[in-house]
């Protein structure tokens, strides 16, 4: 009993993670149409970020974490303005095409600055924070990363809702001519959308660092488990990427737990194909209807 309660609370810290991840992404697919094959890579720019910050620069971890946050809202932006915002008008391919290629670039660069290593963070979190119940021991680590979820989820929730912002990215994502028609900018509603993805995005890269340390080719491939998430959940909906991920991280961690670990990479993948043949459109999707 005890195993399988410290196996639970280590899959939803996962989860919170790679709900959070899939957040970012579902947010820009929801204001532009657009699938970013470079999300992975946006998540290790976070912890490279990061580390930098920590170890190079001998920054307090504080001081680091808002610096590595602030300037992935800033490449958020800059990566919208520079490279998707020419774009617009064109085939949805197109820019697609054009994620895939950034997702190359930014891979190459890490690896041309940082190398391919394995990078391993000090150990800053305090002690104090692990919970310790019977026989059941949680770190440090599993409970930041559940009060950094739920934090964000909070924010989130209260941006989309409250703020005049987060009202017209909903507006844009619901639909843009309509949006467009009643004086919204459009075009900056998706440059905030960048921005907000790749803040949190970095900051999932972040706590997947401290839990596993950082290598540019394991955290790129977090980006691809973002996939199954938001099918799981549904492309379209917010809520439903942070059910679908903390569905497979509990997935994975159980699957490492209970049968092998070397399966828990496959897990994520085989609910992907079932999904998609009994429900293309996720569990919270909404089914598009085009009446020609």
């Amino acid at each position: 009993m005890e195993f399988f309660v410290q196996l639970l609370v280590n899959g939803i810290s996962i989860g919170f993670l790679y709900g959070m991840a899939a957040m970012g992404f579902v947010m820009i697919f929801k204001s532009s149409s657009v699938l970013n094959f470079a999300h992975g890579e946006l998540l290790a720019f976070g912890a490279f970020i990061f580390l930098t910050m920590v170890t190079w620069a001998g920054l307090p971890v504080y001081a680091a974490f808002l610096i590595s946050l602030t300037g992935c809202f800033i490449m958020g932006f800059v990566i919208e303005r520079l490279f998707l915002r020419p774009l617009i008008g064109e085939p949805l391919i197109y820019v697609i095409m054009l994620t895939v290629g950034l997702a190359a670039i930014f891979k190459g660069l890490m690896l041309l600055i940082w190398g391919g290593n394995l990078y391993i963070y000090p150990d800053f979190l305090p002690p104090n924070l692990s919970i310790e119940w019977g026989g059941i021991n949680i770190p440090p680590v599993y409970v930041l990363s559940t009060m950094i979820g739920l934090l964000f989820l909070v924010l989130l929730g209260l941006f989309f809702k409250y703020s005049s912002q987060g009202i017209y990215m909903r507006s844009v994502a619901d639909n843009q001519t309509a949006a467009l028609s009643l004086g919204v900018h459009v075009r900056r509603v998706f440059a905030l959308s960048w921005a907000i993805a790749a803040l949190v995005a970095g900051m999932s890269g972040i706590v997947l660092g401290i839990i596993n340390g950082i290598n540019v080719h394991d955290l790129s491939s977090v980006g691809l488990k973002v996939f199954p998430v938001v099918i799981l959940g549904g492309l379209d909906s917010i809520g439903g990427a942070i059910i679908g991920g903390l569905i497979i991280g509990l997935l994975e961690t159980f699957t490492g737990g209970y049968l092998s670990p070397s399966l828990r990479d496959v897990v994520p993948y085989i609910v992907l194909v079932f999904i998609l043949l009994i429900r293309p459109y996720g569990l919270f999707g909404l089914v598009e209807i085009e009446r020609v």
